[in-house]
């Protein structure tokens, strides 16, 4: 077993509760930790044998861009469950920070957890 890490994932997408976060994308940051059984790549030194972390990159962009949620953890929960449809994971630990959107705070974030079934 093991865990692959993709950190401070630039996410454009629209989401927010109030009527001025809906006129324009956001850009999420986003902390992807991915449990997976990494033992026949290491053997193998194949990126078939693993979980192209690029791939799961393109496939976070990509709800982001389709997606326009109000809340961080609805995002999030949608995320999850592609990642989890789509590549061979045993779980996935996700952190989505939203900046700027309190006066007094650098940063707002949810982090939540999902195993595969």
């Amino acid at each position: 077993m093991g865990k692959i890490y993709i950190t401070g994932l630039a996410v454009d997408t629209l989401i927010g509760v109030y009527d001025w976060e809906r006129t324009a994308q956001t850009q999420l940051l986003i902390d992807i930790t991915l449990e997976v059984d990494l033992a026949k790549a290491m053997l193998s030194d194949d990126v078939n044998d693993t979980v192209d972390y690029a791939k799961v990159a393109e496939c976070v962009v990509e709800v982001g861009k389709d997606s326009s949620f109000e809340l961080l953890e609805a995002f999030g929960a949608k995320v999850m469950d592609t990642v989890l449809s789509r590549f061979k994971v045993d779980a996935i630990t996700l952190k989505i920070v939203k900046p700027n959107i309190l006066p007094n705070a650098q940063t707002v974030a949810v982090e939540m957890v999902k195993r595969a079934d």
